[in-house]
């Protein structure tokens, strides 16, 4: 079976005004009108690339659809869904004040969460073996009653919803590898065991104060969400350790029915929001290892749906590396910037520790 693929044009049109990179345009402040960070052109980028690299040619592209209502309230609040449609004809703001959105946006944000959703029931139908959702507004941030983190819908925890009401999926496991913590999943899922949420991150970029060791879960969900917040400068070496020594076993201890990925790419060496220093071939041994134990526990059920990234020359590489492995590429494309040479993409010490605090928590998941 192929790789499924979710992307449409409509994802590019997401208008994210001129906000100056993080901040509103204000002259007053001194902020003069530029480019929201969150824009069209890495995820761009990244379809073109799948298409120059002839990669598309082995994958099955599958439309999207709109996420209706119903669908939704699965995860979030009805004052939510009014205030992104009241403001879906002049455009707002998803509710963190830095989440700005343009009209038609709250449609997109709707195609988005349906291309994660026809994603996983054509993996399910088994229709493709795995699939990647190509989504834009990203939705990892978002929480139930509020956009948050460029991030208007929770793409991924709908979907998981959508899974588990109709077509009876058991377990879940949520593995998000984007740079920023994933504190929407987490919360989507704060209480249910059967939703593991493992999060890697840099410590505490965004959100502040958010994504710590010891943020577990509660009630019968205690033990059922994993952080490990990495040191900033983590490059290939920790990366996989922490894959190595926590994810997969984590998986292996819950034994989901479906893996999804929060496929965030700003983990990336240069990435302007974060302090990492992952490659391309850094993207693709996680996505090996993730794989390989898809295969072994779900028959290999993995849904990648897009998060962040904003490196938007280098962003398509490594998206492209992660993309190859679901589809089963034995020459991946060249990489062609070689930030594999540099200092210190082994394992340091400092990382090591980090990894062994979260791999010490292992035991109450079962």
């Amino acid at each position: 079976m192929a790789t499924g693929y979710v992307y449409h044009e409509l994802y590019g049109w997401h208008d994210t005004g001129t906000h100056a990179s993080l901040l509103p345009a204000d002259s007053r402040r001194g902020l003069e009108p530029y480019r929201h960070y969150e824009n069209p052109d890495a995820k761009r980028r990244v379809h073109e690339l799948v298409v120059v690299s002839g990669l598309v040619d082995k994958l099955t592209r599958l439309q999207p659809r709109p996420a209706t209502d119903e669908e939704l309230l699965l995860v979030h609040t009805p004052e939510h869904l009014r205030r992104l449609a009241q403001a879906n004809d002049t455009g707002g703001d998803g509710g963190d004040g830095g989440t700005p959105f343009g009209r038609g946006s709250f449609d997109i944000a709707r195609l988005a969460v349906g291309g994660v959703i026809r994603s996983v029931e054509a993996v399910l139908d088994r229709r493709v073996r795995n699939a990647y959702a190509l989504v834009r507004p990203p939705g990892h941030h978002a929480v139930a009653a509020s956009g948050m983190g460029f991030c208007l819908l929770a793409n991924i925890a709908v979907a998981v919803q959508v899974a588990r009401r109709r077509r009876r999926v058991g377990r879940v496991a949520v593995v998000d590898i984007d740079v920023h913590h994933g504190n929407g999943t987490q919360a989507a899922f704060w209480e249910d065991p059967d939703v593991l949420t493992i999060s890697l991150h840099q410590d505490r970029v965004f959100p502040p104060n958010s994504g710590f060791v010891t943020e577990r879960g509660a009630g019968k969900g205690f033990g059922y969400n994993l952080n490990l917040p990495l040191p900033p400068g983590t490059g290939v070496g920790g990366y996989l350790e922490a894959v190595r020594r926590v994810v997969v076993p984590a998986l292996r201890r819950h034994k989901p029915d479906l893996v999804m990925v929060a496929a965030g790419f700003d983990a990336n060496a240069q990435d302007p929001l974060a302090r990492m220093m992952l490659t391309p071939r850094g993207y693709r041994e996680i996505a090996r290892q993730v794989v390989k134990a898809a295969d072994e526990l779900c028959d290999g059920r993995v849904v990648c749906a897009h998060e962040g990234g904003y490196a938007a020359a280098y962003v398509p590489f490594c998206a492209l590396a992660l993309i190859e492995v679901l589809a089963a590429v034995e020459k991946p494309y060249p990489d062609p910037f070689g930030f594999d040479n540099m200092g210190q993409q082994e394992l340091q010490p400092h990382q090591l520790t980090a990894i062994k605090a979260t791999e010490a928590l292992l035991g109450d998941i079962h």
